[in-house]
């Protein structure tokens, strides 16, 4: 194969749609819950303020997600990454035996504690195996897999409930996720290591990348992260940015079904479009950073511009709750998956520009904890005050969160030398 092609279609872009495999089946873990609530809630008496609980405690476990990143900067991403999937299908697994709302929520904070390796493995890979132009590509592409695992959760729920109950929908995802984390461990190691790569593929990766993000002697300690200023500069905009996926991922059923009068068929048919919309917005983000820098624009100011243009879409999800047309109204929500994913994949890209190979899983994972504190908090209040004062004041907040977070990109993000 010519050098060119091997640019084009190496194998580097073979790892990054493999690791495509582990973002779905992660998302679709995540998702079942939400798409088969009505039904459990139903079966099992479950309160929305217990529910509320049942995602916080995910997020709780999610927030670990510093921890998981150390691990796989510590054990590497073959062997470390292979045991987080199968730990957390096993979890999802679990999920079939369970009853009761403080059964749920032990479950999903242990889901979200594995699930957490989720990005922190996926930056980890790119920094590894990718020249710098391409990893916004690359993080758009392994970010596909995260709506995509939620566009396949509400027809698998539905097939589920009309084979069995919801249940069969956790035990099939579980099962995937164990074979996947065999293919895994089989397929995956570092370029230098790999022995698929060509000569020339790893010169080319290796002659892309910035001498200053090699792997340092001495990893850093988390207080020695959270000391510099582009670890905040990239954890603030996201702490504002990810309720937006905690409304879509786990209260968007709940607020088709009982506002908007959806059926668990139409909840199967419409649901999954916002997610749809976000799988655009993974490659739109990182076509236009990639348009931006082509024309002169420094790498790190045309992430911060790309975001900044999501953050202006995201707020029209302000009016989702206004919408009189219940199709109107999810319409809004696809351009907010959309909004979404063009600025989510731009910030949590910039991770491997900032940081070192040997650090950068564990600042990802620091900045997914503050991510996910922002979807714990955002899903505590919506469960305590939905019952009282509606899904629009959510709405209204999640279309303005996101200009402050571009805010913040802009100030504390300095572009390195």
């Amino acid at each position: 194969m010519s050098v060119g092609s091997q640019r084009r279609f190496g194998l580097r872009w073979k790892i990054v749609t493999l690791f495509v495999g582990a973002m779905i089946l992660n998302y679709l873990a995540r998702s079942i819950l939400s798409v088969a609530a009505p039904a459990i809630l139903a079966e099992q008496s479950i309160s929305s303020e217990q529910y509320g609980w049942i995602t916080g405690a995910f997020q709780i476990g999610v927030m670990v997600q510093p921890l998981a990143g150390y691990f796989l900067d510590s054990a590497g991403l073959r062997m470390g990454f292979a045991v987080c999937v199968a730990v957390w299908s096993a979890i999802t697994m679990g999920h079939a035996f369970v009853s009761g709302w403080f059964g749920f929520a032990a479950l999903r904070g242990m889901l979200g504690i594995a699930e957490g390796s989720a990005q922190p493995a996926g930056q980890k890979l790119i920094a590894e195996w990718f020249p710098a132009k391409e990893r916004g590509a690359a993080g758009g592409i392994y970010n596909i897999g995260a709506s995509f695992g939620a566009v396949i959760a509400p027809p698998l729920v539905a097939w589920a409930v009309m084979v069995h109950s919801w249940r069969l929908a956790f035990v099939v995802a579980g099962l995937i996720g164990l074979i996947w984390a065999v293919i895994w461990y089989i397929h995956y190691n570092t370029p230098r290591r790999h022995r698929a790569i060509t000569e020339n593929e790893l010169d080319y990766i290796l002659a892309g990348q910035e001498e200053r993000l090699v792997a340092r002697a001495e990893r850093p300690s988390f207080m020695t992260l959270a000391q510099r200023r582009e670890l905040w500069g990239i954890a603030l905009p996201r702490l504002l940015a990810d309720p937006v996926w905690g409304m879509l991922s786990f209260w968007m059923p709940l607020y088709l079904a009982r506002v908007r009068g959806f059926d668990l068929g139409q909840i199967a048919l419409f649901a999954w479009l916002p997610f749809l919309a976000a799988d655009l917005g993974c490659l739109f983000g990182p076509a236009v950073v990639a348009f931006l820098h082509r024309r002169g624009i420094h790498l790190i100011d045309a992430r911060r511009w790309a975001f900044s243009l999501g953050a202006l879409m995201m707020t029209g999800m302000a009016f989702v709750g206004l919408a009189s047309n219940p199709y109107a109204a999810i319409a809004l929500l696809c351009l907010g998956g959309f909004a979404h994913q063009t600025l989510s994949v731009t910030v949590i890209t910039m991770a491997s520009d900032l940081f070192a190979r040997n650090e950068v899983a564990t600042a990802t994972g620091m900045a997914g904890a503050a991510g996910n504190l922002g979807v714990l908090v955002f899903s505590l209040m919506l469960g305590q005050m939905v019952d009282t004062v509606g899904y629009g004041p959510f709405f209204a907040l999640l279309g303005v969160l996101d200009l402050v977070g571009a805010a913040l990109l802009w100030i504390l993000i300095r572009k390195p030398q």
